[in-house]
């Protein structure tokens, strides 16, 4: 097989880019497959709906006219008829192709179309009419380089002779009747029909899904060799800990308790997955395993996915640990380089029992006396590497990562095969239900109003916006065009904060310590403070343009309010879909609503590569290919039941899956 650089037409340039999308050899080219596909098909006007995706062609009838709204944006308007009807055209930023629109000329038009106007926003104009059917393929690009570019560099290699490793047993290439690889990658990126590029994405989706499958299925029946470590203590001990807590567990979390204790005093280590919504009281029931850990003579660490959640952590532990004799510790970017050695040579003296902080817990500067036990936010989820450095210290903790994503059970019992799971369903007593309610633009001054009620009673509000900037496309309100509304409204009468992904992290945890201690009233951010601190006095929040987010997301987003005795609110600001959105308006249970979002979304916000670093897919989707997933699940159960070391294909396999894991 050539050499990437070898490849005909790719110079210097398009090598570099390419490598940039993490694409080094033939190998990783071919392997880039589209993420989404264009069906250029003619659209039939009589069964086109409003804002409906179309594709037709027809005939310039009028000179193209081009406005300049300023020095970024040009819009272009021109007349065309196509199947007998005349339709008003409309592209931005495309001006520059009026010189090749003279009238008479044949043009394939794709856009948006409201016919109670017969009109066209159309994204994309091609000279020419339509032939015949054409399936396009659709690849990620970053800025430098196209789609088409893609498709062209992945077709020359195409034209070479390549080959695949292949991981499909024959037995199940058979049972399924799928193609061969090499045949499906060539239908992938080259398709001609929608019956065969089915098959082919069937095909490698499969593969992908029967290696996962393979991967959990192995760690499940390997966790049974691992031995844990040594622990016996006495429930009474916990119970009374428990007893001295400012407030009752709930059922779930006393059941959640029971398990890890379970766990913790068993000879097979642990790795357990404990989920439940925000603010249901994970991180209580992790102190309470940190407490078990202390009994048995271990040292335990918490990772928090941010400097501030390590705060916050902190301080709840040193609030409600105090008379239990554990010695806490934190470690963050943020300290000075003294306070950090001192911290460094208390963990290696084991003169700190739980130390908490960032992903800095693992590095190679720290050293443990005796570390037993590791809690983990999933989002950043214990991996390869960090395992890899504490089994070079001689170190096999027990694991235990905390989820605020709910995931339906029967999706979770197959994606986290490896793990044992825990849920926390019931929230803590004393908390009231987030009133939430769905409101138009035509709202805007009675929603303004009730923000201001809160602001009187002393009260905290985050306003969430989709965009950080003015985008030439759209006109989603925005941080930038909500904090000058705000200032308007509010500027006098409180202070408001920005907070938003481009800042950097010293900018954001200043913003977020800010709104935490009451110095800012009103916080303007997109979606970043989705995991964030816990504000017991913010009481509401304003979401713009909500149709634009998952329910899932939505949801998270509300779980940053609520966290107290107190009354609150959340507003969802939305000019459509309010259908979808009614859900949330029903209930607060994010079991439930994960459920339906996972029924009308797919599996985005549930599995994303935020909840689960393990699951990174080039092309299989689990909610989509949930049904390929559950073959590949009972296949890899019974490959792993008839697993036979004299057969080479079953041996491949087998390197393949021990080669990316760390078997600790």
């Amino acid at each position: 097989m050539k050499q990437l650089e070898e490849l005909k037409g790719l110079g210097p340039k398009g090598l570099r880019l390419l490598n940039q999308l993490g694409i080094h050899t033939i190998s990783d080219l071919i392997s880039y497959y589209p993420f989404r596909y264009d069906i250029l098909k003619r659209t039939d006007f009589n069964t086109a709906k409003k804002d409906d995706k179309v594709v037709i062609d027809g005939v310039i009838e009028s000179v193209p006219r081009v406005f300049h709204i300023n020095r970024k944006l040009d819009k272009m308007d021109f007349k065309m008829n196509a199947q007998g009807y005349i339709l008003s055209i409309t592209i931005f930023n495309r001006g520059f192709l009026k010189s090749q629109l003279p009238i008479g000329t044949k043009i394939t038009v794709i856009g948006k179309y409201d016919p109670l106007h017969n009109h066209i926003v159309a994204s994309e104009l091609r000279l020419g009419t339509l032939e015949k059917e054409t399936i396009e393929p659709v690849y990620h690009t970053i800025y430098g380089i196209s789609s088409k570019q893609i498709s062209h560099y992945i077709s020359a290699a195409l034209k070479e002779p390549f080959c695949v490793e292949d991981y499909v047993l024959s037995e199940y290439q058979e049972k399924y009747g799928f193609l061969s690889k090499e045949k499906s990658i060539r239908i992938v990126h080259q398709p001609t029909n929608e019956m065969d590029l089915k098959k082919a994405t069937e095909r490698i989706k499969y593969e992908e899904l029967f290696l996962f499958m393979l991967k959990m299925n192995y760690l499940k029946n390997n966790k049974q060799n691992k031995i844990g470590l040594k622990r016996t203590v006495d429930y009474q001990k916990i119970q009374e800990f428990i007893d001295t807590l400012p407030y009752s567990l709930t059922v779930d979390q006393e059941k959640s308790v029971q398990m890890i204790y379970q766990d913790l005093m068993s000879p097979i280590r642990m790795n357990r997955l404990l989920q439940g919504d925000v603010g249901s009281g994970k991180t209580v029931v992790a102190l309470i395993a940190s407490y078990m850990n202390y009994l048995s003579g271990y040292q335990s660490a918490l990772m928090a996915p941010t400097e501030i959640l390590a705060e916050q952590h902190y301080q709840n532990a040193i609030s409600l640990c105090k008379n239990t004799g554990m010695r806490i510790g934190i470690l963050t970017g943020k300290m000075k380089i003294k306070e950090k050695r001192e911290v460094y040579e208390a963990l290696k003296q084991g003169n700190i029992d739980l130390i908490i902080g960032t992903h800095a817990l693992f590095t190679e500067t720290v050293e443990y006396a005796n570390l037993g036990f590791v809690i983990t936010d999933e989002q950043h989820r214990f991996g390869v590497n960090q395992r890899s450095s504490l089994k070079n210290k001689g170190v096999t903790p027990d694991i235990l990562y905390m989820s605020a994503t709910p995931i339906p059970r029967t999706y979770a019992l197959t994606l986290y095969g490896d793990m044992d799971i825990s849920s926390i369903k019931t929230i803590p007593k004393g908390r009231k239900p987030v009133i939430t309610k769905i409101a138009s633009y035509r709202d805007m001054k009675q929603v303004l109003k009730e923000m201001y009620e809160q602001l009187k009673f002393g009260h905290q509000i985050y306003v969430i916006a989709p965009l950080i900037e003015e985008s030439d496309k759209s006109d989603f309100e925005n941080v930038n065009k909500l904090s000058e509304k705000m200032n308007k409204a509010f500027g006098k009468v409180c202070r408001i904060g920005v907070l938003h992904g481009k800042m950097k992290p010293a900018e954001k945890e200043e913003v977020m310590s800010q709104f935490s201690n009451n110095e800012i009233q009103i916080l303007i951010s997109t979606t970043v403070v989705e995991v964030g601190v816990d504000v017991p006095n913010a009481t509401m929040m304003v979401i713009f343009d909500s149709y634009r987010f998952g329910l899932s997301a939505l949801h998270q987003l509300r779980g940053r309010v609520g966290r107290s005795e107190l009354q609150s609110y959340c507003i969802l600001m939305s000019e459509r879909e309010t259908e979808r959105l009614q859900i949330l308006t029903q209930t607060n249970d994010g079991f439930k609503v994960s459920e339906e979002d996972f029924l009308l979304r797919g599996s985005g916000d549930l599995f994303g590569a935020k909840q689960s670093g393990d699951m990174v897919f080039q092309m299989a989707n689990l909610k989509n290919d949930f049904s390929i997933l559950l073959n590949a699940k009972q296949d890899s159960e019974i490959f792993l039941e008839q697993f036979d070391q004299k057969n080479f294909m079953s041996n491949k396999i087998m390197n393949l899956i021990e080669k990316s894991m760390d078997l600790d």
